[in-house]
């Protein structure tokens, strides 16, 4: 095979994209579209390619050259493959690969908020979220729970980074998403109820039956530790509070997501 290539440099610049560029770089690599990013792991690989993602190269420990590692390498057509030992790729990108395969993909255009809310019935609205663990979690629950769309204020973190694409399994490539920097009323105005997740005294139990008779319902969740800002929360229909027990008095973003999501859904 003619497009694989065993490294021997590990300073060769075509390998920047996986050692020496940040995700913010990454994002910014000139490109026909809007930047690179990497997808890490065959499942996500997988995923990325049937959203339409156009992969640009590969890199793949020589051991995992078998299987469906192979197979997505196939799926991905004539592009250069880098092939190295486990040790050498390590040492390379600072961190072992995830069942030792990485692809950098070109980034696909941003979708267009209003154009994903036509026919949603449940959304997730997130605000600030910027562990990209989290995120990715969240972003896993939103397409198993039934979500529809996901909009993300612009102090978010980015779901094409490498680690909240590999979180999601690749989710990210399956629920449509938007950045979102429009008021909650504009929520209101598309036929949404809106519940924000938050502690307050003026919050409803998760299970009030009248979250339940919205038709189009978005689920508002703020920031780790701090949750939503004072001013999104009075913008919302609803405080929406999960009962906690034993002195508990809240999850962790994603854990909460998961709970709303599924308690919430459709």
């Amino acid at each position: 095979m003619e497009n694989f290539m065993e490294i021997k440099d590990l300073s060769d610049p075509r390998l920047d994209p996986y050692a020496r560029l940040t995700e913010a770089q990454l994002a910014q690599t000139p490109g026909p579209k809007s930047g690179l990013f990497i997808a890490e792991s065959p499942n996500v690989i997988a995923r990325a390619l049937d959203a339409g993602c156009k992969p640009v190269s590969i890199l793949v420990e020589k051991s995992l050259l078998k299987g469906p590692t192979l197979e997505i390498i196939e799926k991905c057509g004539d592009i250069p493959v880098f092939v190295g030992e486990n040790a050498l790729l390590a040492n390379l990108t600072g961190y072992k690969l995830t069942r030792g395969l990485l692809c950098a993909m070109e980034r696909p255009a941003p979708c267009d908020a209003p154009e994903i809310l036509q026919n949603a019935k449940r959304i997730a609205v997130l605000e600030d979220v910027v562990n990209p663990t989290n995120l990715g979690a969240i972003f896993r629950s939103a397409a198993a729970l039934g979500m529809d769309a996901v909009l993300l204020t612009t102090g978010c973190s980015d779901p094409m980074y490498r680690r909240a694409a590999r979180v999601s399994m690749g989710t990210v490539f399956q629920i449509p998403w938007a950045w979102w920097d429009m008021p909650i009323a504009f929520l209101k105005e598309l036929g949404f109820a809106t519940a924000a997740m938050a502690l307050s005294d003026n919050s409803v139990s998760i299970d009030d039956p009248a979250l339940k008779t919205h038709e189009k319902l978005a689920v508002v969740l703020g920031t780790e530790g701090e949750g939503l800002q004072d001013s999104t929360i009075r913008s919302c229909d609803y405080t929406v509070k999960i009962p906690m027990y034993h002195g508990v008095d809240s999850l962790n973003v994603a854990a909460a997501s998961a709970v709303a999501f599924y308690a919430l859904r459709a």
